[in-house]
């Protein structure tokens, strides 16, 4: 969906498809079909976006066949669908059984993650639509904290310029200009906005900036004006942000029980106290406010009120005891938007947890799936309405 801001920008609306396993591209366009088409058509809306997750194998086989590149927009022109952005974080099997720490592999000390990322940008220069101001890709903050160490951090930093120079030959090649956005996220070498300004200073900030995730944003107790007001100082554009909402727990001593519901297998959900704000300007949280899973944090009984990161249903939070973190959410939104030319034009709404909610929480059926997408959508589109925007075409208010 398009929006437009008052001073004149158009800002883009979507929603990620790291929410669905295809991996090949044939399960793509399949999943395309099932899902996304009748999302667009719950929304009324004759355009719909797609934050579009490309594993590894299949960016490749892309990137080295510009007629299946073309093949593909035209698939998603036919569909009512377009993509400016890209998911990059998740290399491959992001909805396995289990994921956990594999999401950080292989990190940005790695030649594979380089060359999928520069895949992704050859894909996306192709797949643009001829009137976007430019393509984004969302990328992993470098690594998990452990190991890390100078040697590590210098072969980052040689990826990172190696990055800006094959995201210029893109746009060279193609005329059409790509960045690339590092999401800070708990548990990593950057989780939060004060070690992005640390860690990532210095790079090339034309084609690389952040990826601001609203979920990790929340659980590393950031304040988002303040947040947004440290990147800016330090030079380091907001390139894209993930439109999420993370779990909360006022009182998870009490609550322990409904918590317990919402541990599972698959993702991390790394959990903070409230006690770690201000401590992850320096370097990690300390252990005695944070952990890197739920059931760590309900063993260990650390101090709450809690945010956790599990993406929750922007329309649907959880019933009380428990919350979400709609307010960071509308308080940075509020903050990235304000201002003729202020924020950012690609805004991707993420709940790839849909799968391994509570068992009540979770969609039965392919449409269950695709009409809570279109919720979250709507949800997200009216909040960005009140704030200003104007919705165009035929998006209008449900």
């Amino acid at each position: 969906m398009r929006l437009r801001h008052p001073g004149g920008r158009t800002v883009h609306l979507g929603y990620c498809t790291n929410v669905h396993p295809a991996e090949d591209l044939a399960g793509i366009l399949a999943q395309l079909d099932r899902y996304a088409v009748p999302v667009r058509a719950a929304l009324g809306t004759d355009l719909l976006g797609l934050g579009l997750w490309l594993a590894a194998p299949v960016a490749a086989e892309l990137a080295a066949d510009p007629g299946a590149r073309r093949r593909l927009r035209t698939e998603l022109t036919v569909r009512g669908l377009e993509v400016v952005t890209l998911n990059g974080f998740p290399y491959a099997a992001f909805q396995a059984p289990v994921v956990k720490g594999a999401v950080y592999q292989p990190d940005w000390t790695t030649a594979e993650r380089l060359g999928y990322t520069l895949d992704l940008a050859r894909v996306l220069a192709d797949l643009l639509p001829d009137d976007a101001a430019r393509g984004s890709v969302s990328t992993l903050p470098l690594a998990w904290r452990q190991p890390w160490d100078s040697t590590r951090a210098d072969a980052a930093r040689r990826r990172l310029d190696q990055l800006a120079a094959g995201l210029a030959a893109v746009e060279r090649d193609t005329g059409r200009p790509v960045r690339v956005g590092f999401e800070p996220e708990p548990g990593c070498v950057v989780e939060s906005t004060a070690q992005a300004v640390t860690a990532l200073s210095g790079m090339d900030t034309g084609r690389l900036g952040i990826c601001l995730d609203l979920a990790h944003l929340a659980c590393a107790w950031e304040e988002p004006t303040a947040a947004l007001d440290r990147l800016a100082a330090a030079g380091l554009p907001v390139v894209k942000v993930q439109v999420s909402a993370a779990l909360e727990a006022a009182d998870p001593a009490g609550d322990a029980g409904t918590l317990h519901r919402w541990v599972e297998p698959r993702f991390l959900h790394q959990t903070r106290a409230a006690g770690c704000a201000g401590a992850t300007a320096t370097g990690p949280a300390d252990p005695a406010w944070a952990a890197d899973d739920l059931d760590g944090a309900l063993a260990a009984a650390l101090p709450g009120p809690w945010r956790v990161h599990y993406h929750v249903p922007l329309h649907a939070p959880p019933e009380p005891p428990l919350g979400s973190t709609l307010p960071v959410l509308r308080a940075a939104l509020a903050a990235l938007l304000a201002g003729a030319d202020a924020g950012c034009d690609h805004l991707d709404v993420e709940t790839y947890t849909w799968g391994v909610l509570p068992a009540e929480r979770r969609p039965r059926t392919d449409a269950d799936l695709a009409a809570g997408i279109a919720a979250e959508l709507a949800f997200a589109r009216d909040e960005l309405v009140t704030l200003g925007l104007t919705p165009t075409g035929s998006e209008v208010a449900v």
